[in-house]
């Protein structure tokens, strides 16, 4: 057999393998979803891979966003995070931020070409994940107005054909129906 069948036959009868994960790499997710900085710049000297993902499709950079860390999030981007990329719910970076209230990563995310319209697979944007699945308080109105003031489509409307301001009405979201509406959405038709 020669080496060119052999490696398609190893690559056929054994496809997980080719793909198995870098121990680097796995470390480097857990230092970004924990937070650890000073591992986390470590392993990226060391030549982990900012946008290795895992089975759940999250890279360091996706779980650092998601889970507040607004450091890690600058050092992945200067590493070169891809900021196009997906969690397996079809979320961008910015999304998990915006519905957990952490202010200082979305506006790190805000200040780069992060797809502010990016639609999920829940058929949500940043703002409308901020609205439906955020605490009302503080640090969700601080997310949905800087949502707001980068350009956010106030008028879009989730599958099932709800908008923002429904969303927000619906919640008692007083602060956020005032936004929306001082941002131009109709009270006659939201």
């Amino acid at each position: 057999m020669t080496s060119r069948r052999l490696l398609l036959a190893f690559c056929l009868l054994a496809p997980g393998l080719a793909l198995a994960e870098r121990d680097i790499d796995v470390q480097l997710r857990a230092a970004a979803e924990g937070g650890d900085l000073a591992a986390f710049r470590r392993l990226l000297a060391a030549g982990a891979d900012v946008n290795a993902r895992d089975a759940q499709k999250d890279s360091a950079f996706l779980l650092a966003a998601r889970n507040g860390h607004a450091a890690i999030v600058r050092e992945a981007i200067a590493a070169g995070a891809d900021l196009r990329s997906l969690n397996r719910y079809g979320s961008t970076a910015l999304m998990g931020p915006s519905y957990r209230g952490h202010v200082e990563v979305v506006r790190v995310l805000l200040a780069t070409d992060i797809d502010l319209h990016h639609v999920n697979d829940l058929g949500w944007t940043a703002l409308l994940e901020a609205i439906v699945l955020g605490r009302d308080g503080p640090a969700h109105q601080e997310i949905v107005r800087m949502l707001i003031a980068r350009g956010s489509d106030v008028q879009r409307k989730d599958r099932d054909g709800v908008s923002a301001l429904q969303h927000a009405q619906r919640r008692g979201q007083q602060e956020v129906v005032r936004m929306l509406r001082s941002a131009g959405v109709s009270t006659s038709s939201p």
